[in-house]
């Protein structure tokens, strides 16, 4: 029931090639101790990857995995090696899906298969095996790009050929682990999409990707509309001035007014210091929205 020592820890057909076809066998060590056999470990004495760049797991998939097992066991053993600093205990390279969902199951022991791997070959194989499953968000994509790039010194352009992928595509999402971690969050719990973080990126005044993020999931806005509000902000904050630089007071207070109302103001005085307060809005929804803001009701 062993298998082949010339395929892939993770199988034949990870992103085209299998992880012996991206890293080759550098970085595995076979011995008389350490080869395919299939043995039945127990789960007290497994830890998860340490290099794992997955921190979140659908615990409905692994409910519906659980009972998978329940009925009918483990179909495919995970891949262990021993811990390097303590040989009685093991780490996953391959099948912590699995592993979660037999401790959920109620299961004892796990089929595996252990191998020695160094640690860069743990890295490597624990971002593969993430970036081929089917519900990785596009932060946790972006995150493994990321890490393939630092821990395999590649450059994007590297890490897209490997990958099959273009190298605009890796770029885009490398792009949205530069948006501020709030937003970050809101795309990993799917409150905002990859799109609508995309969109975001294109605000040049960076002080309102939160607040404009905040209003995009209040207000339900596609990613078109949230496009159209983007262009107006920018349009807007490209304008000249209508009188000399503001003050730092004004530039504040004009900031603080932005980030409550998730729009374009605009404060101006003249020289005995008298003004005038500009709210933008993009349509009589928007107006009625900053309308609520400041409590004025016109039924």
């Amino acid at each position: 029931m062993g298998t082949s020592k010339k395929k892939s820890a993770l199988g034949d057909n990870i992103l085209g090639g299998g992880l012996d076809a991206l890293f080759g066998q550098q970085g595995v060590t076979t011995t008389s101790a350490t080869n395919d056999t299939v043995r039945e470990l127990p789960l007290t004495q497994i830890v998860a990857n340490p290099y794992q760049p997955r921190h979140v797991f659908n615990e409905g998939g692994l409910r519906d995995l659980a009972n998978s097992i329940k009925e009918n066991g483990i179909l495919q053993p995970i891949i262990v090696r021993h811990a390097p600093e303590d040989a009685s205990r093991y780490e996953i390279m391959a099948g912590e899906r699995r592993f979660r969902a037999s401790q959920l199951a109620g299961k004892e022991t796990i089929p595996a298969v252990v191998r020695a791997y160094d640690n860069q070959t743990m890295m490597q194989a624990a971002i593969l095996e993430n970036l081929q499953r089917e519900d990785l968000s596009p932060i946790e994509e972006a995150a493994a790009y990321k890490m393939m790039m630092e821990t395999m010194r590649l450059t994007q352009e590297q890490v897209a050929k490997r990958l099959g992928k273009a190298r605009s595509a890796v770029a885009n999402i490398l792009r949205l682990l530069t948006l501020p971690q709030e937003v970050q969050d809101w795309i990993q719990a799917g409150d905002l999409s990859m799109g609508q973080g995309r969109t975001l990126l294109g605000l040049h005044n960076k002080r309102r990707v939160v607040p404009v993020a905040k209003r995009v999931m209040n207000e339900g806005m596609t990613v078109r509309q949230l496009e159209t509000l983007v262009n107006q902000l920018n349009e807007a904050g490209e304008q000249k001035p209508m009188v000399a630089e503001p003050t730092p007071f004004i530039r504040e207070t004009q900031h603080a007014l932005e980030d409550k109302f998730g729009t374009k103001v605009k404060i101006s005085r003249n020289q005995r210091g008298a003004g005038k307060i500009e709210i933008s809005y993009l349509s009589d929804d928007d107006l009625n929205r900053i309308f609520d803001v400041l409590n004025i009701n016109l039924d």
